[in-house]
Formats: structure tokens, sequence, C-alpha cells
């Protein structure tokens, strides 16, 4: 197994494009507490933390209660969108699906996910792309303390058996960054994402493209 490369993927923000449909379930769950929608911005900047740790941050002046409500409605909003928008829903980011199916078909390289989704967002998105197979470990908000904790990227290690030091951690967010360097893996912080990189200075190494993405990599992971 030393031979063995992990390569972990976080979704939103880094894989797809789920902006819009964030912010639109959000809209329908902050109207129906009637509460005023978070700007753009702010939105941004809780993508990444599961639904139960962003929506306190989101609205700290309403009680518990109202958080599991927005967290009730956001979800059900979220799969009636996805269903509607069908294959048009959360888009990969360009370049995206080819480096993950190039990755997939390396002998020596695993893929995982480690996502503040739900289980059955990510299926469904994985599902709409085509892309389940793909991955080798999937962790998911439904089983994990939320990001930065490094539960989920100490589950991958351990469900593919890959040593730390041939593991990265890819993502967008500070919060992956952070989930990385609590787990004593190398990160790479995107571009295109929802966290500007001079707020992600903690990673290993950043990159503005898929392209740079792959040689970023191989160089953390130790490949030539």
């Amino acid at each position: 197994m030393s031979d063995l490369r992990l390569v972990i993927f976080d979704v939103d923000g880094t894989l797809s494009d789920s902006l819009g449909e964030i912010r639109a379930a959000m809209a329908v769950a902050f109207d129906e507490v009637e509460l005023t929608l978070p700007s753009r911005d702010e939105i941004k900047r809780i993508i990444g933390l599961s639904l139960a740790e962003a929506m306190p941050l989101l609205a700290p002046e309403v009680p518990p209660s109202t958080h599991a409500r927005l967290v009730e409605v956001y979800k059900r909003a979220y799969q009636q969108n996805r269903l509607a928008a069908g294959p048009e829903h959360s888009p990969l980011f360009p370049g995206m699906r080819a480096l993950v199916q190039r990755l997939s078909q390396e002998p020596e390289t695993l893929l995982a996910v480690a996502t503040g989704k739900s289980r059955r967002g990510l299926e469904a998105l994985l599902d709409v792309h085509e892309m389940r197979g793909y991955f080798q470990s999937i962790q998911v908000a439904d089983d994990h303390p939320s990001k930065p904790n490094p539960s989920m990227i100490l589950t991958a290690l351990a469900e593919t058996g890959v040593a730390p030091e041939r593991a990265v951690m890819i993502g967008d967010t500070r919060y992956d960054i952070d989930m990385a360097r609590a787990a004593g893996i190398a990160s790479i912080a995107v571009g295109w994402g929802y966290h500007p990189l001079s707020e992600l200075s903690q990673a290993t190494a950043s990159v503005e493209t898929p392209q740079g993405l792959a040689a970023a990599i191989d160089r953390l992971t130790g490949e030539k």
C-alpha cells in the first residue's frame, strides 16, 4: 500500500460551482422564518461548513430552534431546486472532470471527497455528472464534525490505507486548508472558489488552473 497516493477533493467551490444553488436555497429558508437574507459575500464565507455550523454564523440573533428550522427548510429547497434543474445543477468548473477522470485511471492514485454536503446531496451531484464511480472514499457532513475538524481526512486515510505524506487535500476555503493541517497532510488552495487565495496562505501550495493543480498534486505526493 505504500506506493499508493490519495487525492482528496472538496466539492462546492472546488469541483462544482454551487453558489447559485446555495444562495437560492438560503433565500427560501430565510424567507420561511422571516429573516433578512445574508449578502452574497456572507453566504460565500460559510460555504464548506456543515449547515448546523453555518446557520448560527448567518443568523446569530435567533435561537437554536430557528437555526434548526433554517437547516430543515434549506435542505428541502435545495433538493427541490436540484430536481428541477437536472443536469444544469451545480455545474463542474472547467477542466475538473477531465482531471478527475485522468487521476482515476492511474493505478497508484486513489480519490476521495471530503465535503460539508449531505450524503444525499453529494450522491445526487455525482450522479448528475456521472462521477460517483471515481471516488474510493466519500466523507460527508452526515458522518463527521464540521470542517475544519480533521475527522473526514483521517477517515479517508484509514479507509484507503494511504500514509499522510502521500495524501493531499484540495479545496477553496480556509476550512479545507485548516482541516488538512489538523490532519497532518499537504493542501492545495484553488483560485476559482469562494475564498480568495490571499486568505489561504497556510496552504502548502496554491493554483489558478486545473493544469496547475495536476502538477501540484504530483509534486506534493512525491510523484515525478
